[in-house]
This record gives C-alpha cells, structure tokens and sequence, in this order.
C-alpha cells in the first residue's frame, strides 16, 4: 500500500500571516514539521504542498520536496487533492504544516487502523486526545471531539461538547489533533462536494464528511503536540525546544 504523507502550507494564515516561516531554534516552522515527518521512516514519499513560493523555496533550498499548487484552495485537502488527482497512492495522511513537534508514534497508530481493516470499511481517519484542563476546553482554538460507541466520530466542534448538564456523571473530553488519513477515493470525493452548512459555521474542513455521511474513525492518542496557531503558541514553542 503507497502511503503518501502530504503538508499542506499557506502562507497567509489568518491568525498569523507567515507563521511557518517563523523560525523555531534554527530552523523555520515548516522546515520542522517536514523533517520531523520524514525522520518517521513511515511514509515512500512527504510532499509539502503550498500556494506560496516563499515556502516552496525554503523547502527545495533544504532539499525538500515541494509543489505548488495551481489553484487557491480554502482548506488544506482541497490543495492535496488537487495534487493527489493524477499520483499513485492508496493512502494520503495530511500532516498539518504548523505541527512541527509531530513525532513517529503518532502517525504509526493513525496508520495502523488501515492495517486493521481488512474490508477497506475505513475511508478518513484522525486523532483525538483526551483532556481535563478547562481553559483547553474552552479555548475555540482547540477543536473538540464527541465519538460513537465505535470510536467514529459524531461531531466536531470548536464549542464545549458534551454539554456537562448531570454533575453526576463524569464527562470526557477529547481535543481533535488535526491530523488525518484518507483513502485517495475519499479525499477525491471531498473535493466533489460543496462547502456544507457546518462546515461553513465552525470553519472545520472535516464536518464536510460527516455532512455528507462518511465516517470519521477517531483513534486516541496519549500525546497531543503543541501546534503553532498564535504567536503566543510559537513563544511557548521556543520555550518547548529548550527541554530537548
């Protein structure tokens, strides 16, 4: 099975324009996250796709692999699939560009749901992290996660879910990390579909799935990276590599 890690990499990010450019130690942000990536051994090709020839540069510069994509895309999936149309590969995992702490154990245990799934049932798959912190849960920046007995996801979103109504009962909470596995078919028919009304409310490309009916399979992890959304995040960030 060809597995295919893709990073997708925009430049003007809304809540920080050029933050994968930002340097971490001596490297960028994107620099990071792709050799981080492909340190994991895991994967016969990682490809950084990105509408801005700043990034491509810096990773073709550091002999990466690049490509630009061709159109403007509003999410990370619509760029890989537009790359991903006319490649051979069975297995595209999105590893997002400003995750440059990802590390191998967390992409094995995404893999290793299609390595268990004999009948291809499993079209995307992703990871969640359980949480206790309340600013985490309350923070919208931290997309929360609710699953079915199955551990398919029943909703995401960037509110409190579940709803702590009975103080009776425990609750769990689960924070979305914002990587993914797809089959190539599933992502292909992602790009087939319009934005629908959820997606559009909570700007979360994944709600598209469920929208239309697909299966979302969650796979828990016991780690969760700090991934760089604010310039506050890039600071702790700093703060992070000095433990290293």
């Amino acid at each position: 099975m060809k597995t295919i890690a893709f990073i997708p990499a925009r430049y003007a990010a809304t809540r920080f324009p050029g933050k994968l450019m930002q340097k971490l130690g001596d490297k960028t942000i994107i620099r990071h996250t792709y050799d981080n990536t492909v340190a994991t051994l895991l994967f016969d090709e990682v490809i950084v796709v990105t509408d801005s020839k700043i990034i491509f540069d810096e990773v073709i510069r550091n002999e990466g692999y690049a490509i630009m994509s061709k159109q403007p895309h509003e999410s990370g999936s619509d760029r890989i699939a537009e790359v991903v149309s006319d490649m051979e590969v069975d297995l595209v995992v999105n590893v997002q560009g400003d995750e440059p702490f990802v590390k191998k154990l967390l992409l094995e245990s995404l893999l290793m749901s299609f390595n268990h799934d004999p009948n291809q049932e499993i079209k995307v798959a992703s990871l969640m992290y359980p949480v206790a912190n309340e600013e985490m849960i309350n923070n919208p920046n931290h997309v929360k996660v609710v699953v079915d007995k199955n551990s398919n996801a029943l909703l995401f979103s960037r509110s409190i879910i579940p709803f702590h109504r009975d103080k009776n009962i425990s609750a769990t909470y689960y924070k979305h990390v914002g990587i993914y596995a797809f089959r190539k078919s599933a992502l292909i028919d992602f790009t087939s579909w319009e934005a629908t009304p959820l997606e559009s409310i909570e700007k979360l490309e994944q709600l598209r799935y469920l929208e239309n009916g697909v299966k979302i399979k969650m796979v828990v992890t016991d780690e969760s990276p700090l991934s760089i959304d604010t310039p506050e995040d890039l600071e702790k960030a700093k703060k992070l590599m000095h433990l290293f």
